[in-house]
């Protein structure tokens, strides 16, 4: 039997399933966590505890149309000067219940757009966050960066307020792929933004594209690959498109005729797959690539990747902090997100109070399935051994809620003592193995496509 063939008989062609950054996924996120929720978890984080922090920066000139993430349009700077002062309020915030001699160990400008911000702007930024808690030595301060929308002056500022990774997002070189997504961004302004970054001393690069667009073909998508791999990005991230115009209206402006079915999906992530294999690049989880000497490469081969809002990441901290609007925080306890509109996010900083809206306080359960998840996610494996100890259950019980699993995965899924394993080449069914994990309903057709 083809591969193919498996995988239609999985279903996997049609299958729809989270993308497991969360455990539960967001859109489970409930009114049982407010503001003194999480004003309570920030008092109980230990002493010298490792801390992320992001920053969520949701303007951007020009709204593309197959974006997904929580962003508003703006022509000018004005709404940016009281948008800062709103992230300075809601630090002064978490400052006030986190205790003083924890260090940050990561920091991720997001958004959005973080560099739509002018110099001054981002130096400004940069000196709270400074001050806001210590930086552990190893700390990683990446920025999400649009070559359409940065300029020298601009990176300068950021490499000056500790910037050492930024990442770049590509989506597709083809200029007929890129204007039916409302996305013009020829290859020579990235390459010039790359020369730009790596002449101000910022070397750890990456770059997110996507496969599943419309107009993709496999001829279109090796070549915007190959003029990616010519930019020798440290690692780079290759998403499938997720065409949920129910969730993100925008993407009612991209025809759906012109999507690649399932099937033409599998083979534009082979091509490229191949190529950045081909090209020396690690294979990361299910949709991320490294060259051999990254963190993320070392994290993958001594088990340490973890799995966050970001994708997969070499952050080892239990907590990550999420700052402005819709930003969503990770505790020991569970999840929280702030509100996403402008105005009430707003008045919930005036207001003095931390700006949660929903999120989830995690039960003994939950904790168990995230943690099964993840590894599952990271390692493509289950180690009940492993589970057992960090959770204190027995394995004879763990294995209770796991039988299933390759009983209904026989041709990717093998137990191997107490590891349940999938096969080499069964990294695109992920997704649908941890669905298997999954506690909470999936509401019919609310997630993007398995493959």
């Amino acid at each position: 039997m083809s591969s193919i063939e498996r995988l239609r008989r999985l279903g996997l062609f049609d299958a729809r399933a989270p993308r497991y950054t969360s455990y539960p996924p967001a859109n489970h996120f409930g009114e049982n966590v407010g503001p003194n929720t999480v004003a309570h978890w920030l008092q109980a984080v230990p002493s010298g505890a490792r801390v992320s922090l992001y920053l969520h920066i949701p303007y951007c000139r020009r709204l593309c149309w197959f974006c997904a993430c929580r962003t508003q349009g703006t022509s000018t700077d004005r709404p940016l000067i009281p948008y800062l002062d709103q992230l300075r309020a809601e630090m002064a915030i978490v400052d006030a219940n986190l205790p003083k001699d924890v260090v940050l160990s990561h920091v991720h400008l997001g958004g959005g757009t973080p560099t739509l911000l002018p110099p001054e702007m981002i130096r400004d930024l940069g000196r709270d966050i400074a001050a806001f808690r210590p930086w552990a030595e190893d700390c990683e301060f990446s920025v999400e960066i649009d070559p359409t929308e940065v300029d020298k002056p601009r990176i300068e500022a950021l490499q000056e307020i500790g910037m050492n990774r930024a990442s770049i997002g590509v989506q597709d070189f083809d200029p007929s792929v890129q204007e039916c997504i409302g996305r013009i961004q020829s290859f020579e302004q990235t390459r010039d933004v790359v020369e730009m970054l790596r002449d101000s001393g910022v070397n750890s690069l990456n770059m997110d594209i996507l496969y599943g667009l419309p107009h993709q073909d496999k001829g279109r998508m090796a070549d915007s690959v190959q003029k990616v791999l010519s930019l020798a990005p440290d690692r780079v991230a290759l998403y499938g498109y997720a065409h949920v115009p129910w969730m993100a209206k925008r993407q009612v402006m991209i025809p759906s005729d012109a999507l690649p079915n399932a099937e033409e999906r599998l083979h534009l992530f082979d091509t490229a797959r191949r190529l950045f294999v081909w090209d020396g690049y690690r294979e990361i989880g299910i949709d991320h690539y490294a060259r051999e000497g990254d963190s993320m490469a070392e994290a993958d081969r001594s088990n340490t990747l973890r799995r966050n809002f970001q994708g997969y990441t070499v952050d080892d901290s239990d907590l990550l902090i999420g700052l402005g609007a819709s930003a969503i925080s990770r505790y020991p306890q569970g999840f929280a997100q702030n509100h996403s509109t402008s105005s009430r996010y707003a008045t919930a900083i005036a207001e003095g109070r931390p700006a949660t809206v929903r999120g989830h306080a995690m039960s003994p359960e939950d904790l168990l399935r995230s943690d099964m998840i993840e590894m599952l996610m990271c390692r493509f494996e289950l180690d009940l051994d492993e589970l057992s100890a960090r959770h204190g259950i027995p394995v004879v019980e763990l294995r209770e809620r796991v039988l299933h699993i390759p009983r209904d995965f026989p041709d990717h899924v093998e137990e191997r003592g107490n590891r349940i394993r999938l096969t080499e080449n069964a990294r695109l069914v992920a997704r649908l193995v941890a669905a298997e994990l999954d506690q909470y309903a999936m509401p019919e057709g609310r997630h993007s496509r398995a493959l």
